[in-house]
């Protein structure tokens, strides 16, 4: 479990193709030394398993599907990318829970300067927003954000000045892709407002059991 408050980025060092998968050498040197084989890790926001570290660098194994539902494609060496270590019991919550398991890839479709803010729109896939609400949160590229102002499809996220110095939206630009995660509650919601459902026999779903009166009797 994560915060989305990003600790740090690292620099990617080798990306080496593995049937489908991939193994990323990760430069980080503030932190690198101090982790464990099997050790967890975000990487822009997927949790991943240390499987090798040195002092600098840690190595990360990607399966096929989890290459498929992220950016991780599209890293080369060079690449910076945002890391933070797993949430600690007793650890403030300071950013919003964050599970590390990427919903979908949204593509940033404006940015601009705003005062002293970079104010960005981004493109969120059709399926996700259900589960995306205005002043709701939300984790892109494994940073937890506050959704400023959405319209249709398109959500909106000021960037202060620290969070674009420490990591990588600072220098995102309109195109780039970036790995997204709502908010875990939402979507338990969803899931247990669609709990119970039957098929009708014209093979759409019988409205949900439960509604307004059904929780009010139940509290």
């Amino acid at each position: 479990m994560f915060t989305g408050i990003v600790e740090t980025t690292g620099s990617i060092q080798a990306v080496d193709g593995e049937r489908g998968g991939l193994k990323l050498t990760v430069e980080a040197p503030t932190m690198a030394a101090d982790f464990e084989q099997g050790d967890s890790i975000a990487v822009n926001g997927v949790c991943l398993t240390v499987v090798d570290h040195g002092d600098e660098a840690f190595d990360v194994e990607i399966v096929p599907e989890t290459v498929s539902r992220t950016t991780f494609g599209d890293l080369q060496v060079g690449h910076r990318v945002n890391l933070e270590r797993p949430l600690r019991l007793s650890d403030r919550i300071d950013g919003h829970l964050v599970q590390g398991h990427v919903d979908g890839v949204g593509r940033i479709a404006a940015r601009e300067e705003r005062g002293n803010s970079q104010w960005y729109e981004v493109e969120i896939p059709v399926d996700l927003t259900p589960f995306v609400i205005e002043k709701g949160s939300i984790a892109l590229d494994g940073i937890s954000l506050t959704i400023a102002g959405l319209a249709g499809n398109l959500a909106a996220v000021s960037i202060i000045p620290h969070t674009a110095s420490i990591t990588t939206f600072g220098s995102r630009q309109i195109g780039d892709r970036v790995n997204i995660e709502v908010d875990m509650i939402g979507r338990y919601v969803a899931s247990l407002l669609h709990a119970g459902r039957n098929t009708n026999p014209g093979g759409e779903p019988d409205a949900s059991p439960i509604t307004e009166a059904w929780l009010k009797e139940r509290m």
